[in-house]
């Protein structure tokens, strides 16, 4: 109930001369000029009633209306914005719609109010207002960011086709990701599987956060397959799945005592960091780096296309001094490195005014690399 001295301030809001406007209906335009410039949402709510009561024949804008239930719920008016939400249900003159109800979920959820966002997706069935994908992710992520809620969260996933609501890529990875972080893998991965019999298409982010969870896990032969996977099936990866993967690979390297265990691990280390540079991504240096140091020192020797591809590497992020040093390393094992690689160190040398360094490096006089005109062009 609104406390009765806010009629007078009110009245005098609503009108300087209160005789005149009981006389002559305010425009909707007004009133929801009045109601929007409100900082009070109870006088704001106030203002509504009185401009509907005084004028019977008086009607809100739908524009008014949506002003005011947003309004309410900031500050924590809940209990009006529903009365006002339940005396629209069954007034045929407004048609709400969906993005006013994704709003009041998102409130709910600025507020910590997970059981009241769920609650309004059975709202919006009350007033035959069918829901879409995205109400029902914004009401998925809030539930899943309370572990309590996660179980309520997937209960009304799984029933939402019967209200003809048909969850997206975005709805699965979000319990994809909440059950990884949850520990519960099996479910995660049921989820995988379960969206290609929906004829619903994973995209990258539902193999990473998959990855990640394996990874967590220390499965990280099976975040390989999955990685094979998705490569097979013509998915790009992005840097973060490398990345995961290299670390996991590299992490259970360390831990494996076996000497041929432990080739065989840095075999797949090398393997990942050559699809990397296959598919285009930017290659992860650091890695490369350390795996070419490992696989020398525990005698799986690297050859001429991975120093190559190491100095390439360094050469694009600006580490020339670094990457003349392999060059030196390449020819002292033997290796030829072809005419483009010093081309790229040369270059990368002048673009940086490391002109002397470059004039090394072509007259072959620093003690170590051979003339370019050694090779073939």
């Amino acid at each position: 109930m609104i406390p009765s001295h806010f009629t007078k301030t009110l009245l005098k809001t609503l009108n300087p001369k209160p005789i005149r406007f009981f006389h002559s209906s305010p425009s909707p335009s007004r009133i929801h000029k009045l109601i929007s410039s409100q900082s009070d949402p109870l006088v704001a709510y106030e203002i509504f009633h009185l401009s509907s009561k005084t004028h019977p024949n008086f009607h809100h804008s739908y524009s008014t209306i949506q002003t005011l239930i947003l309004k309410l719920p900031h500050s924590r008016h809940f209990s009006l914005m529903n009365s006002l939400l339940s005396s629209l249900k069954h007034d045929r003159r407004y048609t709400l719609t969906p993005s006013l109800f994704t709003h009041i979920i998102r409130i709910y959820g600025e507020t910590n109010s997970p059981e009241k966002a769920l609650k309004t997706f059975y709202t919006m069935l009350e007033f035959d207002v069918k829901p879409r994908p995205k109400q029902l992710n914004v009401i998925l992520e809030i539930l899943v960011s309370e572990r309590r809620y996660l179980r309520p969260a997937f209960e009304l996933f799984k029933s939402v086709n019967r209200y003809g609501v048909c969850p997206n890529v975005e709805s699965y990875n979000i319990l994809m990701r909440a059950f990884c972080l949850n520990g519960d893998l099996s479910v995660a991965y049921q989820l995988f599987g379960e969206m290609s019999k929906r004829d619903v298409m994973p995209n990258v982010e539902s193999y990473r956060i998959l990855m990640q969870g394996l990874c967590r896990k220390s499965q990280v032969n099976r975040a390989v397959e999955l990685l094979e996977d998705m490569l097979n099936k013509g998915f790009v990866p992005d840097g973060l799945i490398y990345t995961t993967v290299l670390n996991s690979l590299c992490r259970k390297k360390k831990v494996v005592s076996d000497s041929d265990a432990g080739k065989k691990k840095l075999r797949e280390v090398y393997k990942v960091l050559c699809r990397m540079k296959v598919k285009g991504c930017d290659l992860d240096i650091v890695h490369y780096n350390t795996v070419l140091e490992d696989m020398d020192a525990n005698g799986c020797l690297p050859n001429l296309v991975s120093y190559q591809t190491l100095v390439g590497g360094l050469c694009s992020q600006g580490l020339y001094d670094e990457a003349k040093s392999y060059i030196d390393l390449m020819v002292s094992k033997g290796f030829s490195p072809h005419v483009s690689v010093w081309h790229v160190l040369v270059n990368g040398l002048c673009g940086v005014g490391k002109v002397d360094a470059a004039c090394s490096v072509l007259e072959g006089d620093d003690g170590g690399s051979p003339k370019p005109n050694d090779f073939n062009t």
